[in-house]
């Protein structure tokens, strides 16, 4: 009886919430947003640095700001969203209690206390390495601490997450296999667990280096193992953002993936190869051979795409089925003209969706392949793919289920509604702004690193293209853009869930976020997110077609790149 007064019943949803892990929700999402608001602060002082007109700071100063923006917002606000989603997608989505939430918040406040370690570690002036912090540049022995710190947080948490599946099992809150989006979480777990255990082999000896315990670091076997962690903590948010696709569509539409069983198998492949194609950011080092490379980034990295494009498919595919089900099929696009563009739920995930396979997705591959990737491989045109990936992907993906996540789990109503109707399309555009014509710069030439492309005062300075400022000029201006969308979120945020108006209404049944926003389907969201079963794979033609200017877009990509590197070693 104790333990049934620790739930209740969340009337916008119908889902059983265990309120202990409403909490540990609630304090990580807050985390997270903490972080975001850190990075982002420091993202525009990154923007205004590389914008050559404006060229803000000093040297010392951009690379202490870029290594505090990097692991912020690549660790500090994604892996904190992420455990909110995986005590979520368990807990709440299975109806069931977290396993041991003592334990919980004590993975909690050792990621509180790693993320402080490490920003004192940065902000103290001494350990600016940046994000892949490169042996032999040392950092401040807490800058490495904090690191290791806050992964063991992590660590615990992700072992929560699997106790409360076991949990859920065991007191039969479901039967059968887990839903679908709580596979994604167990996808991202699991892929967790193999980039903390990879941090820590070589965290750990890094740190007993920088203590002087250690005498030498190999700096090709650094980068290796480090990559092992700094790529895989990448893929964690490509299953949890996936993952989060697949619920909005639940909650929104009440839609099914055309087919469940693929859809598993795709999430599957991410555990089996996405790993491995980390070795794209070692394409250039000597003592790898060719073969090696040539596996890892070429079939295994496939196959890892492969498994993408389904997600790609069958999320629009299902919303398309979900549509016409109601009645919108004139024409291939009906469905998708007449979707609830003004809820910020929707149209921040269908963008983060776009974003991710149009640029994130076709740059992914192209940096992937041996041959193009020495043209572009320490060019600015890295991060503008891994903005798409991380930002527009990942980042947008959290931040249109956040407007889900007030509500439903703060109980609060959104604050300010139509700046959140705004926020994704300001955010997104500004981001999309910054990805291509960061690769377009880096297609240049436009190094990655280099916080100066005039190289004034330099005894062997270069001269870039007019372009190529042209470039880096408009990247600035959509990295001032995007800050503005990131600003409208915080606010939005911050203010909804401390200052907003409570839900109380008993009868609050309706996912309306927003005016404009598209009423519950048919049956309750609880049934939805935690249905199975598919839809069927021809009865969506428009996503079809989406899926063919796609393809087209990806090939013709991928020979303009082989021409281009035909351009650089001609034969004569």
């Amino acid at each position: 009886m104790a333990v049934n007064r620790m739930f209740r019943t969340c009337p916008m949803t119908g889902l059983r919430v265990h309120q202990p892990a409403e909490a540990l929700i609630k304090a990580n999402a807050v985390a997270a947003v903490v972080s975001l608001l850190v990075g982002g602060v420091l993202a525009l002082l990154v923007t205004l640095t590389r914008w050559p007109a404006v060229h803000l700071l000093p040297a010392d100063w951009y690379y202490l700001v870029l290594t505090a923006h990097g692991i912020n917002m690549l660790i500090f606000w994604i892996i904190f969203f992420e455990i909110a989603v995986l005590y979520f997608a368990s807990s709440t989505l299975l109806g069931c209690r977290l396993a041991a939430p003592r334990l919980a918040w004590f993975a909690f406040l050792l990621m509180v206390l790693g993320a402080l370690i490490n920003n004192y570690a940065v902000f103290r002036g001494d350990s600016s390495v940046m994000f892949t912090s490169y042996a032999p540049m040392g950092a401040h022995p807490t800058f490495y601490l904090g690191l290791i710190v806050f992964a063991v947080g992590a660590l615990i948490a992700c072992f929560v997450f699997f106790g409360t599946l076991i949990v859920g099992k065991e007191e039969r809150t479901y039967i059968g296999s887990v839903p679908l989006v709580t596979f994604g979480a167990i996808t991202a777990a699991i892929i967790a667990v193999f980039t903390i255990a990879s941090g820590a082999i070589i965290l750990i000896p890094t740190f007993l280096w920088s203590v002087g315990l250690v005498d030498h670091i190999d700096s090709l076997m650094y980068r290796t193992v480090w990559w092992a962690f700094g790529h895989s903590s990448q893929q964690i948010n490509v299953s949890a953002h996936v993952a989060i696709w697949y619920a909005i569509a639940a909650i929104l539409f009440g839609a099914k993936p055309m087919s469940e069983k693929v859809s598993r198998f795709a999430f599957l492949m991410y555990i089996l190869f996405l790993q491995i194609a980390a070795a794209h950011h070692l394409l250039v080092d000597p003592g790898l051979t060719s073969n090696w490379k040539i596996l890892n980034t070429s079939y295994a990295l496939y196959l890892a795409v492969v498994a993408s494009m389904v997600h790609g498919l069958t999320v629009p595919g299902s919303i398309e089925v979900a549509q016409r089900a109601k009645g919108y099929t004139k024409g291939l696009f009906e469905w998708l003209r007449k979707a609830p563009w003004g809820n910020p739920v929707f149209s921040g995930m269908f963008m983060s969706l776009l974003g991710f396979g149009f640029l994130g997705g076709i740059s992914g591959v192209i940096l992937g392949t041996e041959q193009l990737n020495i043209i572009m491989h320490n060019t600015i045109y890295v991060p503008g793919h891994f903005h798409a990936t991380v930002v527009l992907g990942t980042t947008l993906a959290f931040m249109a289920v956040t407007y889900f996540v007030i509500p439903a789990i703060f109980r609060r109503e959104v604050s300010f509604p139509k700046m959140a109707q705004w926020q994704p399309y300001v955010f997104t555009l500004g981001m999309t702004m910054v990805c291509l014509f960061m690769m377009g710069a880096g297609t240049l030439g436009v190094p990655r690193r280099h916080w100066d492309i005039t190289f004034a005062g330099n005894p062997l300075g270069f001269e870039f293209p007019g372009m190529a400022f042209l470039m880096m000029g408009l990247m600035g201006i959509g990295g001032v853009l995007a800050v503005v969308g990131g600003a409208m979120y915080l606010l939005v945020t911050v203010h909804s869930v401390f200052l907003g108006k409570k839900i109380q209404t008993p009868g609050f049944a309706q996912v309306r976020v927003v005016e404009g926003a598209a009423p519950a389907p048919a049956q309750p969201v609880s049934a939805a997110l935690q249905a199975h079963g598919g839809v069927g794979a021809w009865s969506a033609p428009g996503t079809f077609a989406l899926a063919m200017v796609f393809l087209t877009a990806f090939v013709l990509y991928y020979f303009i790149n082989w021409n281009y590197l035909s351009t650089v070693w001609p034969l004569r």
